[in-house]
Parts: structure tokens; C-alpha cells; sequence
């Protein structure tokens, strides 16, 4: 299992602001995430889909857990250059916890049944 800090708004599809001032914060969760799936020595299945279930721990009530899974895009890109595959390959599934500070992702990798 890899466990990350819950995502920032910032990384929302919607939050305010142009690409370049999200750049570097996308960067740095995409690295994150990278170096956290290189630590866990997570593989990839040689074809197919990739199960990544995404269990959103958040660290209270004030967030939309419609948008959680938007807000993970870098973390995936960062997944799938530790195991250099196409991130197309991936079948993300959710799970949405209730909150305990200061919040999580956790998340499992496997291969489609």
C-alpha cells in the first residue's frame, strides 16, 4: 500500500488560477508519488488494466468528495512513471472514509479480475 497526504484543492481541475501556478505543485505530488510507488516496489502486470483503488481519507468535512478523485491526476501520472506504463492503463476505483486529521490516500494496486 502506498499512503500519501490528502491532495491539496490546488490540485482540483476547477481551482482557480492558470496552469503555470499549479505547475509546481502538480510537479511535487507527481514526484510523491513517484518516489512513494518506487519505495513500495509496486509492478505492473505485463498486459491489461491496473486496478488503483484510491481509498480518500480526508482530514475533515469541509471538502466534495465528487472532486476528490480529480485532485489525483498528478499522483497517477507519478504511479505510472514508477512502473513506466501508460496511465490509460489504469482502472481507478474509490473509496471515501470519514475524516480523521490530518487525512490520506491510500492506495493499492493490482490487477484487473
Amino acid at each position: 500500500m502506498i499512503t500519501l497526504p490528502f491532495p491539496p484543492s490546488s490540485l482540483s481541475g476547477h481551482a482557480e488560477g492558470n496552469w503555470h501556478g499549479k505547475s509546481g505543485v502538480t510537479a511535487k505530488w507527481r514526484a510523491w508519488a513517484k518516489a512513494a510507488a518506487l519505495a513500495a516496489k509496486v509492478k505492473a502486470p505485463a498486459a491489461g488494466d491496473i486496478v488503483v483503488r484510491v481509498r480518500f481519507v480526508p482530514p475533515n468535512r469541509r471538502g466534495d468528495r465528487v472532486n476528490f478523485p480529480n485532485r489525483c491526476k498528478p499522483i497517477f501520472d507519478g504511479l505510472a512513471d514508477a512502473m513506466r506504463v501508460n496511465d490509460s492503463r489504469f482502472l481507478p476505483a474509490f473509496e471515501f472514509a470519514e475524516p480523521e486529521a490530518p487525512g490520506r490516500v491510500e492506495i493499492t494496486i493490482g490487477e484487473a479480475a
